[in-house]
């Protein structure tokens, strides 16, 4: 049984790509939010892409591995709730990660 995850993409203000996720990402939906970080990424056309995670209250490794297959193009988008999966993880000194929408490092 997949866990409930909620996934949205939209174009921001400034025409960048915004994947937004809400829910668990776990083994069970890693290849839906996977898939829609690709999409992301495809709509970026070689730019980057933001990925908000603010509604996430759990990211496993499967997760922060799809996020990794894109680190050189996201920023993130998350609450003090991921910041020590993304800290542990490497994920936070390779990518912007910000605990709001206008992008501002943590």
């Amino acid at each position: 049984m997949a866990t409930p995850l909620e996934l949205s993409t939209r174009a921001g203000a400034d025409g960048i790509p915004v994947v937004t996720v809400a829910g668990e990402i776990d083994m069970s939906n890693a290849d839906r939010f996977r898939d829609a970080l690709g999409l992301a990424a495809a709509a970026a056309d070689g730019g980057s892409f933001v990925v908000d995670l603010t509604g996430v209250e759990y990211l496993d490794s499967a997760g922060v591995h799809a996020l990794f297959e894109h680190a050189a193009r996201i920023r993130l988008i998350a609450g003090p709730l991921l910041e020590p999966v993304l800290t542990v993880s490497g994920l936070s000194a390779i990518t912007s990660v910000s605990d709001d929408s206008r992008g501002e490092p943590q």
